[in-house]
């Protein structure tokens, strides 16, 4: 089927591949680049590249590849992902534990956050297109995560609406300028006073004894810097904040890890794969025949807050400060609860 889409007055100016992915949004960037690239899409009879700038009244005319080699579309999960903060530009959403970030490689088929995201654009238009190489009304927004969290690991994460906010928010993760906050729970009582805190500077590399896991590399890891201060102290545990000053990959595991503090539960960098009463309740009791739940099974470790600046305040005006919380999530304040009950100091 070929179609032939002008372009309305409020999309000039758009670069081509942008305008494909808000009128194909069950496809991705990668995938629309390539038909431009191959000349399945072309701009008023020509070919073209992915970055042109369109104009006003242009006419597309698109013949899309066979349809055997479509991509899949990110799967949204069964409960929405509740929204935190939203301007024009900006989206702060509450990721849940057990959501991976973007499709898994050997799960695609399993929902992700970038599922939950585009189902939030279908709303705020329509819905979604039964057919994915048919153009559809054009989305007001295409999210575009900015950073990702660890699949089990809960909070805040900062999505930019369009390409100029995904641009300045990049910058300020590299620059400095965005800050995030996590609450890491974890085994042992961390030694700082309670207005104090320290900096991890510890380089990271990736691990090549265990795929997919990274270690201290004092000769060739990158930079890595977190700051650790104390929040909530129990008997035998700390529940610490960890702002990381720098992004690699497991940054705050390792680091706590490498201190001698993992958290409580993580896999892969700690010593449980759950946490339950039994773990630090004194003389606890187990009913007969009782299988005991934990109180977490997942990684004990929240993303709380994010501060960013503003990324396009109007012309003329300075860029406010804008601070985004996530709560403390059911399981985790459960975890707390008992152990300021049963493990205080």
């Amino acid at each position: 089927m070929v179609y032939h889409l002008p372009i309305p007055p409020e999309r000039a100016g758009m670069e081509l591949d942008e305008f494909l992915c808000l009128s194909f949004p069950l496809l991705n960037k990668g995938f629309l680049r390539r038909q431009v690239r191959e000349g399945h899409v072309l701009v008023d009879g020509a070919l073209a590249l992915p970055s042109q700038r369109l104009r006003a009244d242009t006419v597309l005319v698109i013949d899309f590849e066979e349809e055997g080699d479509l991509p899949e579309a990110p799967v949204a999960p069964a409960t929405q992902v509740p929204v935190l903060y939203e301007d024009e530009h900006v989206l702060a959403v509450d990721k849940p534990a057990g959501l991976a970030a973007e499709p898994e490689r050997w799960a695609k088929g399993n929902a992700s956050l970038a599922g939950a995201l585009l189902e939030l654009a279908f709303e705020r238009t329509g819905s979604a297109p039964e057919d994915p190489t048919a153009p559809a009304t054009p989305l007001s927004f295409r999210p575009r995560l900015l950073h990702r969290l660890d699949k089990d690991t809960t909070g805040v994460v900062l999505v930019a609406k369009d390409v100029e906010a995904e641009r300045v928010l990049r910058e300020g993760f590299e620059t400095g300028t965005i800050h995030k906050t996590y609450l890491a729970l974890v085994e042992g009582e961390y030694p700082l006073d309670d207005d104090a805190s320290e900096i991890i500077d510890l380089p990271i590399g990736p691990d090549e004894r265990k795929s997919g896991r990274m270690r201290i590399d004092a000769n060739h890891g990158k930079e890595a810097r977190t700051r650790v201060s104390v929040a909530q102290r129990f008997h035998g545990y700390t529940l610490v904040r960890a702002e990381p000053l720098t992004g690699r990959t497991h940054q705050i595991r390792v680091h706590l890890r490498e201190m001698g503090f993992p958290l409580v539960v993580d896999a892969f960098y700690g010593r449980r794969k759950a946490f339950a009463l039994s773990d630090f309740k004194r003389d606890y009791r187990r009913k007969p025949g009782a299988v005991e739940a934990p109180l977490i099974d997942r990684l004990t470790l929240h993303a709380a807050r994010i501060e960013f600046p503003e990324p396009l305040p109007p012309a003329g005006a300075a860029p406010r400060t804008i601070a985004v919380e996530s709560p403390i999530p059911k399981d985790l304040a459960r975890v707390l609860k008992q152990l300021a009950k049963f493990r205080p100091r």
